[in-house]
């Protein structure tokens, strides 16, 4: 099956800044393989050394959380469109002013 995964603006760098890429995959972890093994630098940004996904990786498949459906196993149609969309730190600390 062909999908389309796209590619997250701060990783772009590391797949000659293609906004996505088309893959031929069956399952999420089918084409996150395929766009790893294609581009190398990708996977220390959305792997562990371990293998595991880092955990501020979010992957949807449409609109729907691959962590609410089967994970990375998550099956896929033709055409299907993956979004890698890293979580975003930030945010000011709350400061009491007591008197």
């Amino acid at each position: 099956m062909q999908v389309k995964v796209i590619i997250p603006t701060p990783l772009r760098q590391y797949a000659e800044k293609k906004e996505s890429l088309e893959v031929e995959a069956k399952t999420v972890a089918e084409a996150l393989r395929a766009i790893t093994t294609q581009y190398g630098d990708l996977r220390k940004h959305l792997y562990t050394d371990e293998g595991k996904l880092r955990s501020f990786v979010n992957v949807y498949v449409g609109d729907e959380d691959i962590r609410f459906l089967q994970k990375e196993q998550t099956p896929l149609k033709d055409h299907d469109v993956i979004s890698i969309v890293p979580s975003i730190a930030g945010g000011t600390a709350l400061r009491c002013i007591c008197s």
